[in-house]
């Protein structure tokens, strides 16, 4: 049989134990309860202001010449007399005297030319007074009906003949003698030259090339779709041109003249034509507009109204996401006149002041909460100041 002291021991190991146990338990802190975790999604926003707009068309060409001018040699000879102006990239104005040729046997086909109208005048005097003596004598000799022979009529008619190819030759003559003089035929810039002083041209030779500088024009391709945005196709519309001159970039402003009314089999493209006044500012000191610079366009459109620009990737499904007085996130179907590049042109479907969601939401649906960041910065400041509360008072 076990002894009183077998049992009791066991007892009191146990006891001490159980005590310690409990002991423990009390000494060890309770879990701390975890904040609860807000997961309302975070976005960005963008306050909608519907504003009056124009609407502009973009497009690009090259600066070419109003008019261009081959001179060609309308009569033969050697050239006497050159402009110093006559060189390419030098300016002339209308009717100078770009060259000469040699005049002298022009001016001798001149001289007998006259000499021609002279001998035919005298010889149609002559021919009317004996037509007048025939005249006379036929009435002595017969009351019978003179024929034209008996009047000298043909014969008449023959000096006048020779008279009129006397002035034609005359005109002929001095016509050739001013086209000895080579002309600008209007303001221009030389564009190159092909004779030489000392040169000798025939009849139909090139002369040389002129540009006028008065009036400069730019074909502007416009696609079809853009030709909506355009009031009477664009005919009359402002065109404003950029470009790089000198190293910086220059500005001119020209206007739409006319459309060339096909459509380009090749680009599919309707082509407006602008045009400028002075392209290189020799009478109103404006900025050089050179032939062949490459320019870029912006055609004054038709007027939109008041009208909202978004951007293009917040459309979805002909809808953009807004967020409403509540924090609501709200879907808002749009209309959408016109795509700008990044953006698009939205005229009805939203309002002023309205605030458009411009951030990306993983599983966006109608009706769910949202949040701002600057709410969530509120939220945490109360708590902030909280926690620095129980410093101090652990420190006292």
């Amino acid at each position: 049989m076990a002894t009183k002291k077998q049992i009791i021991l066991p007892i009191i190991v146990l006891g001490i134990g159980i005590v310690g146990l409990v002991g423990l338990s009390a000494l060890k802190k309770p879990p701390e309860e975890k904040p609860e975790v807000d997961t309302t999604p975070l976005v960005s926003v963008q306050e909608i202001n519907y504003q009056p707009m124009t609407f502009e068309v973009s497009s690009y060409g090259v600066v070419n010449a109003k008019y261009m001018t081959e001179i060609i040699a309308q009569v033969g000879g050697e050239i006497i007399y050159l402009d110093p102006n006559f060189v390419k990239g030098g300016f002339v104005k209308k009717g100078e005297v770009l060259a000469k040729i040699d005049p002298s046997d022009y001016q001798s086909s001149l001289l007998d030319a006259q000499a021609s109208i002279a001998s035919s005048q005298a010889s149609l005097v002559q021919e009317r007074a004996n037509a007048e003596v025939a005249i006379r004598e036929w009435a002595d000799i017969t009351n019978r009906q003179p024929t034209d022979l008996s009047l000298r009529k043909p014969q008449l008619a023959q000096e006048l003949a020779k008279l009129k190819s006397a002035e034609a030759s005359l005109n002929r003559a001095k016509r050739d003698l001013e086209r000895t003089i080579i002309r600008a035929p209007y303001d221009a810039l030389i564009e190159g030259r092909e004779i030489g002083l000392g040169s000798f041209v025939s009849k139909g030779s090139p002369i040389g090339k002129v540009l006028n500088t008065d009036k400069a024009e730019v074909r502007l391709p416009i696609a079809d779709k853009e030709m909506q945005y355009l009031v009477n196709k664009g005919v009359n519309a402002t065109v404003n041109l950029s470009g790089n001159f000198a190293g910086s970039k220059q500005l001119w402003t020209g206007k739409i003249v006319r459309s060339e009314g096909v459509v380009d089999s090749k680009s599919r493209m309707t082509y407006l034509v602008a045009e400028i006044d002075d392209p290189y500012g020799l009478t109103t000191g404006k900025n050089e507009l050179r032939y062949g610079t490459y320019v870029t366009a912006t055609i004054e459109g038709s007027h939109a109204g008041n009208v909202a620009v978004v951007p293009r990737h917040l459309i979805v499904n002909g809808a953009v996401a807004i967020m409403d007085q509540d924090k609501t996130l709200r879907y808002k179907p749009v209309k959408v006149i016109r795509q700008e590049g990044a953006n698009v042109v939205i005229s009805e479907g939203l309002a002023s002041g309205m605030q458009l969601i411009t951030s990306a939401l993983d599983y966006p649906v109608d009706g769910m909460k949202v949040a701002l960041p600057e709410d969530r910065i509120l939220q945490k400041e109360p708590q902030a100041e909280k926690d620095d509360t129980e410093l101090a008072m652990e420190g006292e």
